[in-house]
């Protein structure tokens, strides 16, 4: 009998975990998609010019649809983004050097044949969210620059605890309907994967993603999709996924690992930490 109650009490316990957790979608797939393919980070700060020359904006077309999402220059002529935000496009305008997103200092428009999805991307448990889209050569600038990989020796660390920069053109709140056009950024915390997947279970929180804390509503939301986590000016992170229940949840925001994807990163575009 002692057994029997024993078990029943673990079963429940699992179960009560289950249920307590959060489904993770998407920033460019959660819920009130706006029409508009402008917008900002939930609660961020305005970006100054050439604060972030790596970031670029990603006006992407398929199938009768557009959206947007955001990228990082790894080199002269790759960009860095989102298996999501590759998915289904034909196409894609890359707007380089923008504080105010209308206002490039570049454009490129690049057709999906330059688009290298990573290969084993699942829409269902959202793992493997990464891709590469190959670009005409760029000169950099004060405006426009990359930003470098972290050395394989990082794949070592968590990086929990340390503070990094998320930045993007992503909606103001979920229920906005307004839109900025100036790009805007935040400083959120990394946390472990443990506590992470306490939100979101283990299925989604593998070692190929890196989560941050979203306090006091701060967080990416649609529109960021594919852009920067940036630590002492190292790529650390890809946007990939929040909170099904929204934006301002301050349920932790989720990023696809990029020292996880070092080696597919050197193999499919010879660019390296």
């Amino acid at each position: 009998m002692k057994v029997f109650v024993v078990l029943v009490l673990v079963i429940a316990s699992v179960s009560a975990e289950i249920l307590s957790q959060e489904t993770a979608v998407h920033p460019r797939d959660s819920n009130g998609t706006s029409s508009s393919i402008e917008g900002r980070i939930t609660n961020g700060n305005m970006a100054t010019a050439n604060q972030f020359p790596y970031q670029v904006g990603l006006s992407f077309k398929g199938s009768g649809a557009s959206w947007w999402c955001g990228g990082s220059i790894i080199s002269n002529t790759w960009i860095l983004t989102a298996a999501h935000c590759t998915r289904g496009a034909s196409k894609v305008t890359i707007y380089y050097g923008s504080t105010v997103r209308t206002s490039a200092k570049l454009k490129q428009k690049v057709s999906s044949s330059k688009f290298v999805q990573h290969a084993s991307y699942s829409a269902a448990t959202l793992s493997n969210d990464i891709s590469l889209i190959q670009t005409k050569s760029v000169t950099f600038s004060s405006s426009i620059n990359k930003i470098a990989l972290p050395a394989i020796a990082s794949s070592y660390s968590s990086y929990a605890g340390q503070t990094a920069i998320v930045s993007g053109w992503g909606k103001t709140s979920d229920t906005a309907s307004s839109v900025t056009s100036n790009l805007q950024y935040a400083e959120l915390n990394v946390i472990t994967n443990a506590v992470c997947q306490q939100t979101f279970g283990s299925s989604v929180v593998t070692s190929g993603v890196i989560c941050v804390a979203s306090t006091n509503k701060k967080s990416t939301c649609q529109g960021d999709s594919g852009g920067p986590l940036a630590l002492n000016g190292k790529l650390i992170g890809v946007t990939s996924f929040v909170s099904a229940y929204g934006c301002e949840r301050n349920s932790p925001a989720g990023f696809t690992r990029v020292t996880s994807y070092l080696d597919w990163i050197k193999t499919k575009s010879g660019v390296f930490y």
